[in-house]
């Protein structure tokens, strides 16, 4: 059975800023640790992450903390190719059908990429990337120093804002109502890495190709 959540309503937003300590999120639990796509099979993994949720109105409101002693990231534009950094995943179905579905990426430089799936990959999916989560608003606090690889960081915190209307196929917007079943998922993508020259760069296997990250 796969885990459940249940998130907590809100009539006030907590402020869009990277900060989780807005007394908002004091109504929200944390989820369990996230863990490896592949569950037992593989080990824990060695840094923490996870999430908790509000929703509003209007809104879906998502908090991630991701524990990493060396938060680094290099894509700097829109719809870019995030996972090729470390990064934050969420996939959103409204309708919990496993159809139809949104994602959204996020770097520790707030650089986004957010696309549709009319089915899952599985199935032949190709994604829609010009579709944009319209009037969402995000946010990145690092707790530590960026791309610095002389010293330890705690690791990076994301808050994301979510207009509903922005996760809606068609004309009208489908609010939630007390109860309501959607199906959600998240991801963190994390990277081995070396240092060289002072800058983070990815391990690489003896063919000189970048070693699978871990998801």
């Amino acid at each position: 059975m796969p885990k459940s959540y249940a998130v907590s309503y809100s009539q006030k937003s907590p402020l869009i800023d990277g900060n989780l300590n807005d007394e908002e999120w004091t109504k929200a639990k944390w989820t369990d640790s996230f863990v490896d796509i592949e569950g037992d099979l593989k080990p824990k993994p060695a840094y923490k992450t996870r999430v908790k949720m509000l929703w509003t109105d209007t809104r879906l409101i998502i908090a991630a903390e991701l524990q990493d002693p060396h938060v680094w990231a290099k894509v700097q534009k829109h719809d870019e190719v995030i996972f090729y950094d470390n990064d934050f995943e969420v996939f959103l179905d409204p309708d919990n059908n496993t159809h139809q579905y949104f994602e959204i990426e996020v770097n520790a430089l707030n650089q986004v990429f957010d696309l549709f799936l009319s089915k899952p990959y599985r199935n032949n999916s190709c994604a829609l990337i010009s579709w944009d989560a319209s009037g969402m608003q995000k946010a990145v606090k690092v707790n530590g120093t960026l791309n610095k690889s002389d010293d330890v960081d705690q690791g990076w915190t994301v808050e994301m804002a979510i207009p509903f209307k922005a996760l809606t196929i068609g004309n009208e917007t489908k609010v939630p109502v007390e109860g309501a079943i959607w199906r959600l998922n998240f991801s963190r993508v994390e990277w081995d890495t070396e240092v060289v020259n002072g800058k983070y760069v990815k391990k690489k296997n003896a063919t000189e190709h970048d070693l699978p990250e871990h998801n």
